[in-house]
């Protein structure tokens, strides 16, 4: 389902690149603040590194992924990267909500 554009030019491309980028990380920012909040209703550092939560979220984006017609390989990778950085910021988060101290990431 791929909305193919037929560029003219190098400047078409990654004038669209860069749009979709900023949506991108607008997303990211939207994503990350769920996760933070999401810190508060973990109970140990495994609730928030949760393994087989992190096996779904794989499993639903990649067929996701498949369904469209995307790159599912560019797509898992992408998906572990971000989860992996998530949950580095929400071990953050989690760190600080139950030693009273306030962080931001």
């Amino acid at each position: 389902m791929s909305n193919v554009i037929n560029f003219t030019s190098i400047e078409e491309a990654r004038s669209n690149i860069d749009r979709i980028d900023c949506q991108i990380v607008t997303l990211l920012d939207e994503r990350g603040s769920f996760v933070k909040q999401a810190a508060q209703f973990k109970k140990t550092t495994d609730d928030v590194k949760a393994p087989q939560r992190v096996e779904q979220v794989i499993a639903k984006v990649t067929a996701l992924s498949q369904e469209l017609g995307a790159n599912t390989s560019v797509t898992e990778q992408v998906y572990r990267a971000m989860i992996s950085s998530f949950i580095n910021a929400e071990l953050t988060e989690y760190a600080a909500l139950n030693t009273g101290e306030t962080k931001h990431y």
